[in-house]
């Protein structure tokens, strides 16, 4: 089988596509006939090498996958050959076909095909719990989300909207605007102004009555985090997702004491290691609102394995407006 093989850590457009045996479950695990498998920003760390965890070498990327279970290992129940599945894994799919323990497995809607399931999983699950677990959202709040346009900015827009948020996008291109009001956005705010400090406390007071927003769903860190702490209310919030603009924030410890802000952080991979039941049940409710239409992913395009470089290099470039997939059977 072919699979996108890093063989030392380097630049994004350094791995190969390469001929590797197919793989052989072990008695957990099963393997998964490779139909879709996402595409995102740790993947690019990883095999850069700035990622939390380094896989040794050679590996395969990837974080997520969906398909077709081909071959069950011996203790496996519940799973069999033929049943359609999606699977977030620390790194390894980016290929063909995959192993993956069998407990990381979530059934995938016959209504759904797999380049949209998969399109729900790792930046969906990422945004699900960012609003419903470490912000503590409660129904009808104000949420506001920076980087909205990207994949885990777009599934949070979305899932807010859904649980009956007010929500405020905030986006740098006004190619964008029309991208976020399509999946529920309340008002849009640009993250691309001169001195964003001052002028995005302004458009969000404008917004918000001069009240501010209870929650921030933060993905791009620097200047950003810095002025979103201004635009908050009362007792908001702040999770800190990702840093995409590159620069990690330091935090003034005063300025949290000023309106009694909480600022907290979200690793998803910590929530599939320990609190592995409730990723599954975030998983299914996600693909129930999917099915019910109140979601929608944004597949902006579909490649091969050999086009894996093409789209970490659009990722990096800024240029993402929803998700980008990998069809490795393609």
């Amino acid at each position: 089988m072919r699979a996108v093989i890093v063989e030392e850590i380097g630049p994004v457009d350094s791995p190969r596509v390469q001929n590797v045996p197919d793989p052989v479950p072990a008695k957990d695990e099963v393997v998964i006939e490779n139909h879709a498998a996402g595409v995102n920003f740790p993947d690019a760390m990883v095999i850069e090498g700035t990622y939390q965890v380094r896989p040794p070498v050679p590996f395969s990327p990837g974080k997520e996958l969906a398909g077709i279970v081909s071959a069950v290992g011996d203790d496996v129940n519940g799973i069999k050959p033929g049943d359609r599945v999606i699977a977030q894994i620390e790194y390894g799919a980016w290929a063909e076909r995959v192993a993956v323990p069998a407990q990381n497995c979530c059934p995938v809607p016959a209504q759904l095909d797999f380049a949209e399931a998969v399109s729900l999983g790792l930046t969906y699950q990422t945004a699900w719990f960012a609003l419903n677990d470490r912000s503590q959202y409660r129904n009808g709040e104000t949420v506001l989300v920076t980087g909205a346009a990207g994949g885990v900015g777009l599934a949070a827009v979305q899932l807010a909207s859904a649980s009956g948020a007010r929500v405020i996008a905030g986006v740098r291109h006004e190619a964008q605007h029309d991208l976020v009001r399509a999946h529920g956005a309340t008002h849009v705010v640009d993250l691309g102004a001169d001195d964003l400090r001052n002028t995005l406390k302004q458009q969000v007071m404008s917004l918000t009555d001069g009240d501010g927003v209870d929650i921030v769903l933060e993905n791009i860190g620097g200047d950003v985090f810095d002025a979103c702490l201004r635009t908050l209310n009362f007792c908001g919030r702040v999770v800190v997702i990702g840093f995409a603009g590159g620069q990690i924030p330091q935090i003034k410890a005063g300025l949290i004491l000023v309106k009694n802000i909480s600022i907290t952080g979200l690793n998803w991979a910590l929530y599939r290691e320990q609190r592995l039941s409730r990723v599954r049940d975030a998983q299914k409710q996600i693909f129930d609102l999917a099915v019910a239409g109140k979601l929608k992913p944004e597949i902006m395009d579909r490649f091969g394995l050999d086009g894996f470089a093409d789209a970490l290099a659009a990722l990096r470039a800024g240029s993402l407006k929803g998700q980008f997939v990998i069809e490795p059977l393609t």
